[in-house]
Parts: C-alpha cells; structure tokens; sequence
C-alpha cells in the first residue's frame, strides 16, 4: 500500500474515533477519539502511517497558546510557584530510583534501555539518548508511547470526577472571532519558532520555539489572543494519530514485554505523581486542578492540550514541565554514564 493511501486510511480511523467519542459525549473527542481508533487498527494489524512534518507543525500551535497566555501580569506572579517548582528535582528523584530497578530487574531490559526507559522526558529525546547509548529503540518507544496513552486516557476521567471539568467545551474563541492578522502572525510564530529552535537544536523545539517566539510578541503587545478553537482542535487530532501509530507492526512479544511493561510503570507513576500532587496541594502550593496536571508525566503536547481545555493556570503547568524535561535531558545520560562505569 502506497504512503498516501495509508494516510487516507489513518485518517478515515482518526475521524471515525473522533466521531464516535462526540456521539458518545466522551471527553476529549478530538484528542482520544483519534488516538484510541489508531491504537486498535495498529493492533489488529492495519498498515497506518503518521502525517510526518506536518504533524509536527499543528504542534506548534500549542506553543503558540502558550506563549500567548504568558502577559506581564502572569510573569509577575512566577515567584509564587517557585516552592512547587523545588519539588520537581525530587519527583524526578523518586522516579528513577523506581523505574530503573524495575525496568532492569524486574522485566530484564539491558542498561541503557531500563535506564531511558524510567526518566519522564521528551519521548523523542529519550529514544535519541537511548540509541546513542545502545539501547532498545523500539522498546523505548513502545514504552513511552504506553505512558502518554495511559495517562492522556485516564487525566481526563480523574479530572471529571473530582473537578467537574467540563472537557468536551471548546479551547477558545472561534476562528470567525479572531482577526487574521492576528492568526496570520500566530502561524508565522509557530513556523519560525520551530525551525529557529530546530537551528539550535533545542530540545521539544516544535513546542518550545514557538513558545518562547510567540511570548516575546504577547508581552510586547503584538499578540493579543490565543489560536482559535479550530485550530487547537486541529492539533489535538494530530497529536491522537501521532500517539496511535507508534503502535503499528508491533508483535506478540513486544505486546507483552513492552506494552506490558509501560502500563506497570504508568500504574506506578501515577501512584507517585498523587502522592505529590497531595503534598502540594496540602501545604497550600497550588489549586488541585493545577498541580494534578503539572505532576502528571505526560506528554507534553497532550498535557498542554487538556490545560487549555480545562482552563487551568498554563503557567504553572508548563513551568513544571518544561523544568522536568530540562533536568531529565541535562542529567540522565551524565548519570546513565556514571552508572555504567560504577557497574
């Protein structure tokens, strides 16, 4: 099957499962739909195939919503989640003591690949280090791809049934509503930012670059509003087809070592991320809503994308992602080199 007809194929699925989630009420319909409807037809066998670059570019319009939530008045109110922030390194801490030993003892993966394998960063830059560092490509991503399914999937249910929030409202003001010069310069934003941070080689550059582009233009008064709603619905689709189709040519036993071994660690993630959740929402650091998304070690397009939806403190919950990708990229292979040479 050639490539075009596999895309065609991917996104017929895409808009099936997202028409299924909307007549079913499920939340996230654009976002879930997609990306469990994937997720099966990978499973069943079906020969799927991503949207390559141009998925990466529907990405960057949540680096844009970002960066135009960033206004003088949110930069002075940084120092208040600075105690949040310092818990970070710590949380990173528990992980790894975790998730190493289980990934090497327990389900046996070689060194490297137990190692990249436990550290909550960027899937991407986890499979570059991992390759680098001779591990399971393949493993890595089946993994990561488990943890961003399992979380993605069940963040908004925890968050309809302690919070209420309403997930299916949509993520801004219509298209109709916004000027097109100002989405123009959004998407100029995106783009730019993107491949300047690619130039870099800074890491999440399809989120980040436009992040750091767009903000300079909010706080300087250019950009006024978030993306449109269409927009932001557009990504999400992108982003469910991108997280399907990991799955597609996997095998039995990829299925259960891999796929298993994603869905134990997701289970234990999420244990430690409520435990920390309810200390900093406990000693008064933040609102529940916003911690519980700031903690919770997804993906981070798709945590953005139910940040802007739940209409939570996009901020706070960056802030605390970017910080935990930051360490996770600076420190792992220092400390997965070090252990190498101790072992």
């Amino acid at each position: 099957m050639t490539s075009v007809r596999r895309r065609l194929l991917t996104f017929a699925l895409a808009a099936a499962g997202a028409g299924v989630f909307l007549v079913l009420r499920l939340p996230l319909p654009l976002l879930l739909g997609p990306m469990l409807a994937c997720l099966i037809a990978a499973l069943m066998g079906a020969p799927l195939m991503g949207a390559g670059g141009f998925a990466v570019f529907m990405r960057t319009f949540l680096g844009v919503a970002v960066g135009a939530s960033i206004t003088p008045q949110v930069i002075g109110h940084l120092p208040d989640i600075m105690a949040s922030l310092a818990l970070v390194p710590l949380f990173i801490g528990v992980i790894a003591l975790i998730g190493y030993p289980l990934f090497r003892r327990v389900f046996g993966f070689d060194h490297p690949t137990a190692w990249y394998a436990a550290m909550p960063g960027g899937l991407q830059d986890m499979l570059v280090f991992g390759e680098e560092a001779g591990g399971d490509v393949r493993a890595l991503s089946l993994i990561h791809a488990t943890r961003v399914l399992v979380i993605v999937t069940v963040a908004p249910l925890m968050m309809h049934a302690f919070w209420g929030v309403d997930l299916s409202q949509p993520p801004g003001a219509s298209i109709r509503a916004t000027d097109p010069l100002e989405i123009l310069l959004m998407t100029a934003s995106g783009f730019f930012g993107w491949k300047i941070a690619e130039r870099v080689h800074l890491f999440g550059a399809s989120i980040l670059g436009p992040m750091i582009l767009t903000t300079i233009l909010s706080l300087s008064g250019v950009i006024q509003h978030r993306p449109p709603a269409e927009i932001i619905q557009a990504a999400q689709l992108f982003i469910g087809i991108t997280v399907g189709v990991k799955y597609v040519g996997i095998t039995g036993r990829e299925l259960r070592m891999d796929v298993t071994a994603g869905l134990v660690y997701a289970a234990i993630l999420a244990l430690i991320s409520l435990g920390f959740i309810e200390a900093i929402v406990g000693l008064g650091l933040a609102p529940g809503l916003d911690a519980f998304l700031a903690y919770l070690p997804g993906g981070q397009a798709e945590m953005v994308v139910i940040a802007i939806i739940a209409g939570a403190d996009l901020t706070y919950v960056v802030s605390h992602h970017l910080m935990r990708i930051v360490i996770v990229i600076t420190l792992a292979p220092l400390v997965a080199r070090v252990m190498r040479q101790r072992g």
